[in-house]
């Protein structure tokens, strides 16, 4: 296990910052597919916890796209369609895919023990949450990789980086 001095200095390489910044984007979007799902499908039953959990994540892509393009990779400028966008919305809607399953079985095996409506509302939540979080260190991978990492990101990491300790 690494110690909190060598994952400070981990975040100060280009890999390392851009990791960081994809996981404060992934909590942002955790965060408001997380509200959005409770509040459609626990609040309001809008509809059913796979409809709501379309819903959640249709509202946490576009915000997630751009801040991870932007501010996580550091790209500006026309997103290129067939080389970000649509592989972006591909991953996208795999990981929708996985959770729906995952939300529907919450739902089910839930109502099927008689908990309340709060009890499923959050079991929904759990469920949506632990399969996106399955996806997680994938996605990483996929968009630093294949996604928005460029060849000069490439070139940085094989770099040998000075670190320079004054007395």
């Amino acid at each position: 296990m690494r110690s909190p001095a060598e994952i400070l200095e981990w975040i100060k390489t280009p890999t390392g910052r851009t990791a960081f910044r994809y996981s404060v984007v992934s909590a942002i979007s955790i965060f408001v597919s997380q509200v959005v799902l409770f509040v459609t499908f626990g609040v309001i039953r809008l509809g059913t916890a796979m409809e709501c959990n379309v819903i959640a994540t249709a509202a946490a892509a576009g915000p997630s796209y751009y801040l991870n393009r932007n501010w996580a990779w550091g790209r500006s400028g026309t997103s290129h369609f067939w080389k970000e966008v649509v592989p972006f919305w591909v991953v996208a809607f795999f990981g929708l895919a996985f959770s729906i399953v995952a939300v529907d079985v919450a739902e089910r095996l839930a109502t099927m023990a008689a908990l309340s409506h709060l009890a499923v509302s959050i079991a929904v939540n759990l469920s949506a949450l632990a399969a996106y979080g399955v996806l997680w260190v994938g996605k990483f991978v996929l968009f630093h990789k294949l996604l928005f990492g460029s060849q000069r990101d490439h070139e940085l990491k094989s770099e040998p980086v000075n670190v320079s300790v004054d007395d």
